[in-house]
């Protein structure tokens, strides 16, 4: 079983005989694969060619799935449950939606314009950019399924937490007016053929690669760069464990960038090579994707400051208590 584990793990989701053939083919080309030039160009094609294949396919089994929860649908799901149990539904939800925090804000804003309780739409705003099922197949096959997991589910509970605590504030007139004011949809889900559900899919496959490919270039690129060219010393004193204030600097870091989990993925995955301690790594990509400076100016739009400092303070204080977590168990973890 432990075979056919690490069978998927690395060959099916790492698609480490990808990177093999690439090696063949560079060296059949006349490139030194053991040079920094050689071994950069095989990363960035290696990174490049298998994390476009898996995200096609998440985008399309989950774009699949998400097409049995429309807006509507969601709202009608979420409103069934009551207490820590709706912000946990929200959470779940948030992970067969959209895969950047700032396509998740304008759900955000239609289940709060439906009356929902303002603590479930952040468990949903917090867990959807963070967490999906595609990041977990994905950290699945860069990181093995154990770090994949657990951060997954870590996710999820600074999601719930982080909803919880804002309900449990008097915050509700945090919310401007316009978004309190918006009126509901009633209408009917209409019914999808699967022929129309594949078609949707497709339609997701489409328009969200385009939307994040430039993003995986970039976050590719950065990875070689560091994979290949920057010291292992560098990383190991700024990110290392001898630097206790490391997963505090890469939550900082993190928060101006702007890049959905796919796009970190490879500069974690350089970083964690070169000498970076498990939790500082995870911490930088939570940063990236949950706080990112466009969606937080999105985000600002919808809210009023005192909520917004309260909901980017205890992302802040979640992820950076995560990071450390994760330090302290690292060497069960790898």
């Amino acid at each position: 079983m432990t075979e056919v584990l690490l069978f998927f793990q690395n060959q099916v989701l790492g698609m480490q005989w990808l990177n093999r053939q690439l090696g063949q083919l560079l060296s059949a080309l006349g490139l030194n694969t053991d040079s920094k030039i050689g071994a950069s160009v095989q990363f960035f094609l290696y990174d490049v060619i298998k994390i476009s294949i898996l995200l096609c396919f998440l985008i399309f089994i989950i774009s699949y799935i998400q097409s049995y929860f429309p807006p509507e649908r969601s709202r009608k799901i979420l409103g069934r449950f009551r207490g820590v149990g709706a912000n946990i539904m929200a959470a779940l939800l948030g992970t067969v939606t959209p895969f950047c925090s700032c396509s998740s804000i304008p759900l955000f804003i239609g289940f709060s314009s439906a009356g929902l309780p303002l603590g479930v739409t952040f468990s949903f705003l917090i867990s959807s950019p963070m967490v999906d099922l595609g990041s977990l197949l994905l950290l699945t096959g860069v990181f093995g399924w154990k770090i994949a997991c657990a951060y997954v589910i870590v996710g999820l509970v600074v999601a719930v937490v982080g909803g919880t605590m804002i309900e449990k504030l008097p915050l509700k007139d945090q919310v401007e007016p316009f978004v309190r004011q918006g009126a509901a949809t009633e209408t009917d889900v209409p019914g999808y053929s699967r022929k129309q559900r594949c078609q949707y899919a497709f339609d997701q496959v489409t328009a969200t690669f385009r939307k994040v490919f430039p993003y995986i270039l970039l976050g590719v690129g950065v990875g070689a760069l560091i994979h290949n060219w920057i010291p292992q010393a560098w990383i190991e004193t700024v990110l290392g464990g001898q630097n206790p204030l490391g997963v505090v600097l890469a939550v900082l870091v993190g928060i101006p960038m702007y890049a959905d989990i796919f796009g970190t993925i490879p500069v974690a995955e350089a970083l964690l090579s070169k000498g970076a301690q498990l939790g500082t790594v995870l911490s930088f990509m939570m940063a990236v994707t949950t706080l990112s400076l466009p969606s937080l100016i999105m985000l600002r739009k919808a809210i009023k400051p005192l909520l917004m400092a309260v909901f980017i303070g205890i992302c802040t204080v979640g992820i950076v208590l995560v990071g450390y977590l994760f330090n302290g168990v690292q060497s069960y973890l790898i």
